[in-house]
């Protein structure tokens, strides 16, 4: 639900409003995800406490920044606020996929596909409220909308007021060098895939809106082509989560992978209704990676699974980070459709590394 107000539809005004370039522009997703670099410390702590309150806040320390970057008046502001929302979204996403995989058993993919459709499902409506809200209000009115977000985490403290998020046992030491070194079979092939998948992820999200409206010039377009995206990755998450319970993760990431750079390059390169279809198509294969790889790392992640998870979300999140920027520096000096074409390149780099990872595993 923190989700539900999302940004890249407003990055065109923003960007209007504060004379910002596309490297800036880059740069505020990175600002977002610089508090991700606190993940594994988080997911020490998740690991000998109970963290309820983290999950029960999030929706509200996220809404109330991201509510308020109409207002902001300067572009150091707004990366204030964007760094306030993303300390909160990695207090959220460190607990919350260990406590689903702790519910979801021997299905843990099954599990991961139900937690990530809640989040791609306030991203698919979340374009259209910004650009509606936006529409009505203006862009430096439209604060009011962060009532959502509190409504949210109220509704979940009622919930959760009586759940116990302990991962573990609390007196148990978890060191981050040995958690490491226990999953870094897993952890360095998924690097190298999450730098390459989020590559195609940066350009398909911070920089569709713009690039939409870049060659229609209307921003309900740019933020009808994300919410379209969204819902494909819905169906995406939905369904590869389950399929990997039974197929092996190895398998779907392959499906996944190959998919979505043709995916993105036919977008690039097609109109009409190819385009749109393109489009579908690139959301459903690649956000469709993220349940499996969740699953993974719980499945191996021994005695520290929030640790594991942690430093899994320290990687996912710093490596779109950090990509962003990139796809803003390359539509800087070649234009969006370049970045474009090189993002879907840069997408098959992570295929080979599939085959490092381990088998399937049965879940006990």
């Amino acid at each position: 639900m923190f989700t539900l107000l999302s940004w890249p539809p407003l990055l065109p005004l923003l960007i209007e409003k504060l004379s910002m370039s596309l490297t800036q522009a880059g740069f505020l997703s990175a600002v977002m995800q610089l508090p991700a670099l606190m993940n594994p410390f988080i997911g020490m702590v998740a690991d000998r406490a109970n963290l309820r309150y983290f999950v029960i806040l999030a929706p509200m320390l996220t809404a109330i920044p991201m509510s308020l970057i109409g207002l902001a008046p300067s572009y150091g502001v707004l990366l204030i606020l964007l760094f306030l929302a993303g300390i909160s979204i990695a207090m959220f996403h460190v607990p919350a996929p260990v406590m689903i995989a702790k519910m979801a058993g021997s299905r843990k993919g099954r599990g991961m596909s139900f937690f990530m459709t809640g989040g791609e499902l306030a991203r698919t409506v979340g374009p259209l409220t910004a650009v509606a809200a936006v529409s009505l209000l203006g862009l430096e009115g439209f604060w009011p909308i962060m009532i959502v977000g509190i409504a949210a985490s109220g509704w979940l403290f009622i919930r959760f007021k009586t759940i116990d998020l302990s991962f573990h046992n609390r007196k148990q030491k978890t060191s981050l060098g040995t958690t490491f070194k226990n999953m870094r079979h897993i952890l360095i092939p998924l690097s190298i895939i999450l730098l390459a998948r989020s590559f195609m992820h940066g350009a398909m999200t911070a920089f569709l809106p713009l690039f939409i409206q870049s060659e229609s010039g209307n921003i309900w377009l740019g933020g009808m082509a994300l919410m379209l995206f969204e819902a494909a990755g819905v169906a995406g998450v939905l369904t590869a989560g389950s399929l990997s319970d039974y197929l092996g993760r190895r398998r779907m990431l392959f499906i996944s992978l190959v998919g979505a750079p043709i995916f993105v390059l036919l977008f690039v390169i097609s109109d009409d209704w190819l385009r749109m279809v393109s489009l579908l198509g690139c959301g459903f294969m690649l956000l469709s990676t993220t349940p499996v790889m969740l699953a993974m790392i719980q499945e191996h992640a021994g005695d520290s699974p929030a640790t594991a998870n942690g430093m899994f979300m320290m990687i996912s999140f710093m490596a779109r980070a950090s990509m962003v920027v990139v796809i803003g520096l390359i539509a800087d000096q070649s234009g969006l459709q370049t970045a474009y074409l090189i993002s879907a390149g840069a997408g098959l780099i992570g295929i080979p590394f599939i085959f490092m990872l381990p088998g399937k595993k049965i879940s006990q």
